[in-house]
């Protein structure tokens, strides 16, 4: 695989749904990942560790700057534990959890994130602002509600398809509610 393509289309993705999602400083985006899947293989059978890095680096060149956090979604070895920085953990209050990453348990991804991170730090639990799925990693249960699914100009990344999703604010007050088409 073309490791410079790979980080490409990590960043288109990530720069599209954070255009679109309007994230802002301190929202968190959390992304599901299996290297395998872009590698064009079965997930969990092919961790790789180029890959991860290349998908990570991508990824993370867009968020660092606009100071958002990247939580990486563990495999379900670690029961899709989450990698975040400590900050983002003490900003939100979620608790940590003691396991480190590896390419075999926690995922390639993870542990690209874990080894990146200023001080990382694995929580079991976030409400995460919007999300990138590569690979059918099911990363629904880290989002905040509503969900909304956002479609990319790609539909792939490698030989992975990815999924996207961001959040918005539940609808309540019925027929004579108003609402903000900003927040829409």
């Amino acid at each position: 695989m073309d490791l410079e393509q790979i980080r490409q289309q990590a960043w288109q993705a990530a720069t599209e749904l954070v255009n679109v999602s309007g994230l802002q400083a301190g929202d968190i985006l959390v992304v599901g990942c299996s290297s395998s899947e872009v590698g064009g293989q079965k997930i969990g059978t092919y961790s790789s560790t180029e890959l991860a890095h290349a998908l990570f680096t991508g990824i993370y060149s867009v968020l660092q700057p606009k100071n958002i956090f990247l939580a990486a979604q563990c495999c379900e070895h670690l029961n899709r534990a989450l990698i975040i920085e400590q900050e983002a953990a003490c900003k939100y209050g979620y608790e940590p959890v003691n396991v480190v990453p590896q390419p075999k348990a926690g995922g390639s991804f993870a542990t690209a994130a874990w080894l990146a991170f200023n001080k990382p730090t694995a929580v079991e639990h976030i409400k995460a602002h919007a999300g990138i799925d590569i690979g059918g990693t099911l990363i629904g249960m880290h989002l905040k509600e509503v969900a909304v699914p956002v479609r990319l100009s790609l539909a792939q990344i490698g030989k992975a398809s990815i999924i996207c999703a961001r959040t918005r604010p539940k609808f309540i007050g019925g027929l004579r509610a108003c609402y903000d088409d900003s927040r829409m």
